[in-house]
């Protein structure tokens, strides 16, 4: 007997070009579940506008552009489901019915809702579809019966509303939907090159599209110790995000050792361990700016994968909803 994979599903909202720390946070993830898991990862365009809804431009650009770098990354169009939310409309009617049953104050007392609109304070957040995000994430999981999402440990918390969520709607119409499950995944957590929170806004940022010299030279201006103003001064290695980024991205162990040993005793300079790092990045990055370049020779291809790909989510979507609607009562 053939035993169908696990569902996971997972989403990527479209505010940007993907930087590296799309690639260790997620991507590289993605691509190792698709091993073990039926995998459905979308583009979160409705989620983009929960926050860029003042300016839209370039969203669904973004959201190509995006999908062309998962690609590249190893997702497979055809073992994974790539699919634009937008393009899936379902998720607007569960989301709607879950909200007739969520109270508001499970929604004002989700972790990110406060912080993010103390550190986007430019930003109008007050809205009601910022506060209703947390339910159109668990609509985007709900639909596809999805038995787990990948998160990091610090992302459990937003991941349990969901799950709760899911159990209050059942407990009103039956067991209709599937309560989630966390798939936890180790997630490295990459400095911006100045040392601060990556970020796009920041412009510290090193992108999956960026070619080999935009690469070395972003890596000459990185943060390292400020102590050590000459090479033979000895280093601090921990923290240090030339010295992260040799753990993320250099395979060869022996050499970094060698440089973390050097740098302690003060007999190396920042130019060689950049120069180094640099090689190394370029040398991982080489392949995917190849795929992306073979993805991109045929410019309609992208689309042509994310609107097949949302015709087959939408298929099980149109079913979930069938379900939803019978359990709701909702049937004339």
């Amino acid at each position: 007997m053939v035993t169908a994979k696990p569902r996971v599903v997972s989403g990527m909202r479209p505010t940007g070009r993907l930087h590296l720390g799309h690639l260790v946070g997620a991507l590289k993830n993605w691509v190792a579940l698709q091993e073990r898991y039926d995998c459905f990862y979308f583009v979160a365009d409705w989620h983009a506008l929960t926050s860029e809804y003042a300016d839209a431009t370039g969203l669904t650009d973004y959201a190509l552009d995006n999908v062309a770098d998962w690609i590249a990354a190893g997702v497979d169009p055809e073992r994974s489901t790539i699919f634009v939310q937008s393009l899936v409309p379902e998720h607007a009617e569960l989301y709607l019915l879950l909200s007739m049953v969520v109270p508001i104050p499970w929604l004002e007392r989700v972790p990110t809702y406060k912080e993010q609109r103390e550190q986007l304070k430019e930003k109008d957040l007050s809205t009601l579809g910022f506060l209703g995000y947390p339910l159109l994430q668990t609509a985007d999981i709900a639909m596809y019966d999805g038995r787990f999402v990948p998160v990091g440990e610090d992302q459990v918390a937003h991941l349990e509303l969901s799950r709760e969520v899911v159990r209050r709607f059942n407990q009103f119409y039956g067991e209709v939907l599937v309560e989630p499950q966390p798939l936890l995944t180790a997630v490295p957590r990459l400095p911006g090159l100045d040392n601060r929170k990556m970020s796009k806004s920041y412009g510290n940022t090193i992108d999956l599209t960026d070619d080999d010299e935009a690469v070395r030279n972003k890596v000459r201006q990185m943060y390292t110790d400020p102590k050590r103003i000459r090479a033979d001064i000895p280093g601090t290695v921990e923290g240090n995000p030339v010295f992260v980024y040799h753990d993320a991205f250099n395979p060869d162990t022996a050499e970094v050792e060698e440089l973390k040993a050097r740098y302690r005793a003060g007999t190396v300079g920042d130019v060689e361990v950049k120069t180094k790092l640099a090689r190394a990045m370029n040398a991982m990055l080489e392949p995917m700016r190849e795929r992306r370049l073979e993805v991109l020779a045929r410019p309609e291809r992208v689309r042509e994968i994310a609107v097949e790909g949302s015709r087959r989510a939408r298929a099980i979507a149109q079913a979930t909803m069938a379900r939803v609607r019978a359990g709701v009562r909702l049937r004339y």
